[in-house]
């Protein structure tokens, strides 16, 4: 049991869980504008999504060399280069106008993660910030990569679902919000922070409502879509219902990011 233990959280610490999270958005993306399946895209936000939140989650750590590296941090630290290696490898696979897309959207990562400029805190610190700036990452990432790297034509439907997977982003980074409203600075004024636990998960079921009424905007919608988001607007709305602060790690790490898969392989297998 302790072995199964250590290996599931290298699984959760290393960040494949998450990148699994984003490879599905990207494939669910594939599956709505009915594109065929195309793996560079694919495996490119998987590993891309990796390297970024791992650097995020480790890069002050190691900077600061507060610790001395545990044996479960050198094999993160190992595995991190290596899906770096694969981001270059992808990357370059990739159409040039993903190229210069990708680099951008890399650009507000490291925004996010490091301080540009002297004396000032990163993006990340930006008061009432940082959920806007992983919803649009996210956003950004999963649509709108796989669809330029397609060259699928811009139309009203694809602003239609980048508003609604604006909204499936930001609120799931809720959950985490209020999870982390005891231990978070107050100055960053967070959502919950700022409105409180109760009135940050009435905002978010209004939110999921909103996103599931969006569909019936979409140029041509069809009844197996409505059904896999009626239950995907269920899971996440349950999720935002049980969550508090005492919730342990596993909820929000596991559990919620491992609701964008579970929407992908309901239209996989349905």
């Amino acid at each position: 049991m302790r072995i199964l233990k250590l290996l599931f959280d290298f699984y959760i610490n290393s960040s494949i869980h998450v990148g699994l999270s984003c490879y599905a958005l990207v494939r669910m993306t594939q599956h709505m504008f009915h594109i065929s399946y195309e793996e560079t895209i694919a495996n490119f936000a998987f590993f891309g999504t990796v390297v970024g939140y791992n650097f995020v989650k480790y890069d002050a750590l190691a900077r600061a060399k507060k610790a001395q590296m545990r044996t479960e941090l050198k094999l993160i630290a190992l595995f991190s280069l290596c899906s770096l290696a694969l981001v270059g490898y992808y990357f370059f696979l990739l159409e040039r106008i993903t190229q210069i897309t990708a680099i951008a959207f890399l650009s507000i990562t490291l925004l996010y993660t490091l301080p540009f400029f002297p004396n000032r805190k990163n993006a990340r610190n930006w008061v009432g910030v940082k959920i806007y700036i992983v919803a649009l990452c996210w956003a950004g990432v999963t649509i709108g990569l796989p669809l330029l790297n397609a060259e699928v034509a811009i139309t009203s439907d694809f602003f239609l679902k980048c508003i609604q997977r604006f909204i499936l982003i930001f609120v799931l980074v809720l959950v985490f919000e209020i999870i982390d409203m005891s231990n978070d600075d107050p100055y960053l004024q967070t959502v919950p922070q700022k409105i409180g636990a109760k009135m940050t998960k009435k905002l978010g079921i209004t939110l999921m409502i909103l996103f599931y009424f969006l569909e019936f905007m979409k140029s041509n919608f069809d009844v197996k879509q409505l059904i896999v988001n009626f239950v995907l607007v269920v899971l996440v709305s349950l999720s935002l219902l049980f969550v508090n602060k005492k919730r342990s790690k596993y909820y929000t790490s596991f559990w919620v990011e491992s609701i964008p898969i579970l929407w992908w392989l309901m239209v996989v297998f349905i």
